[in-house]
């Protein structure tokens, strides 16, 4: 995924984008914990996707608040 993906999105569907990325956290560091994360790369991944999320999000609230 990569921010011009994300920038193309609307405000929903980026939380509803952040809520799939969360749960996919959560249930990476299950796996982790009972030693059962195949790719340990993927929560290197989910992480930083859930960053690039929250990153548009916020642009996204800046530039609503700059135009009113």
């Amino acid at each position: 995924m990569d921010a011009q993906e994300l920038k193309a999105k609307t405000p929903d569907e980026l939380k509803d984008q952040l809520v799939a990325l969360k749960k996919e956290a959560f249930n990476l560091r299950f796996q982790q914990a009972n030693s059962q994360l195949e790719n340990t790369a993927r929560m290197r991944a989910v992480r930083r996707d859930v960053a690039r999320v929250k990153t548009v999000l916020n642009q996204k609230a800046a530039e609503a608040a700059a135009s009113n």
